[in-house]
């Protein structure tokens, strides 16, 4: 079992396509299914097929479009987070830099990272194997320029903030500096070695800031500490 208990032991992450767009999703199989350890197992052209196709065909990683008839991904992402048991498959967004509100709802309803369409296969490729690690760097090398992005666009002073803040007081002083530094892209055996601690201190770090936020992964904790203030965008490594 993998780290969220999806999938046999050594057997090829298995990938769910979403997109209205056969072309798009023709070019994601053929980078997808090229890699030994990665598999389509699923395509669907809206959010609704995707729900009705992923009851019945069990997921690791979902790349989830926004914008799409019938359902949109954000719905979808919401439903599928929302109805699934302790196997629900983890939620990749595929997303452009305008969809800024789109991309932080569909990380609260559920969603573990995001990718921008327009990313080198590269990349895709690093997103989907560190959403389905869980406890890997939160996302590949656009992730903080885009959560930058996003939250520079957020409009100040909005009920979630203080809910998040309430969340962030509740957080130690040790617990605080391994999230910022998780917000910063940090590997827990990265954060070991700038903490001077064991990388087993850092998982356990982890666990409880994420129990204390309510968020369930590291992605969903980053954006706490961006909303709150805690790290700010631009602000040095």
């Amino acid at each position: 079992m993998n780290a969220q208990g999806n999938g046999p032991a050594g057997a090829p992450v298995r990938v769910a396509l979403v997109d209205d767009q056969q072309l798009v999703r023709a070019g994601f199989r053929m980078v997808i299914d090229s890699q030994p350890d990665l598999e389509v197992v699923v395509e669907a052209g809206d959010g609704a097929q995707a729900l009705r196709l992923l009851a019945s065909h069990p997921v690791d990683v979902v790349l989830m479009d926004v914008r799409m008839p019938h359902l949109d991904g954000l719905s979808a992402t919401a439903q599928l987070t929302a109805t699934a048991d302790g196997d629900v498959p983890r939620v990749i967004v595929l997303t452009t830099f305008d969809l800024d509100e789109y991309v932080l709802a569909a990380i609260r309803a559920g969603a573990s990272g995001f990718l921008l369409k327009d990313a080198p296969p590269e990349e895709m490729l690093a997103a989907i194997r560190t959403v389905h690690a869980g406890d890997a760097v939160i996302a590949p090398s656009s992730t903080r320029r885009l959560l930058e992005h996003l939250v520079t666009a957020l409009p100040a002073d909005t009920p979630a903030d203080a809910e998040a803040q309430h969340a962030l007081e509740q957080l130690t002083e040790r617990e605080r500096e391994v999230l910022v530094l998780m917000a910063r892209g940090r590997s827990n055996l990265e954060i070991a070695s700038e903490l001077f601690v064991a990388e087993a201190t850092v998982k356990t770090h982890v666990g409880r800031i994420l129990a204390k936020l309510g968020a369930r992964d590291r992605v969903q904790a980053v954006v706490t500490a961006y909303e709150t203030g805690l790290v700010r965008p631009g602000s040095p490594d």
